[in-house]
């Protein structure tokens, strides 16, 4: 997890909250030993993008982590001005 939050931090997140949901999927087939992470994010950079395009910049952050480190990844992602 440390190291996803550390790959993020371009986004200046006002808040990042990232959880390690692994346990929960032990033994899920197509694992090659990658973890299962969930995170919300908020960034001023989200601001005017569509979810994927948010979605693709991190991503685009985390790809070289896909799929040995992090093997799935949800995210939800907002702009300040969004509950």
């Amino acid at each position: 997890m440390r190291l996803f939050e550390a790959r993020i931090k371009p986004l200046n997140a006002l808040s990042a909250k990232v959880s390690d949901d692994s346990a929960a999927h032990a033994g899920h087939a197509g694992n090659t030993g990658g973890g299962h992470l969930s995170a919300t994010i908020v960034s001023e950079q989200f601001s005017g993008l569509s979810t994927v395009a948010r979605h693709r910049a991190v991503y685009k952050l985390v790809a070289d982590l896909m799929p040995n480190r992090i093997h799935a990844l949800a995210l939800i992602t907002k702009a300040p001005n969004e509950d």
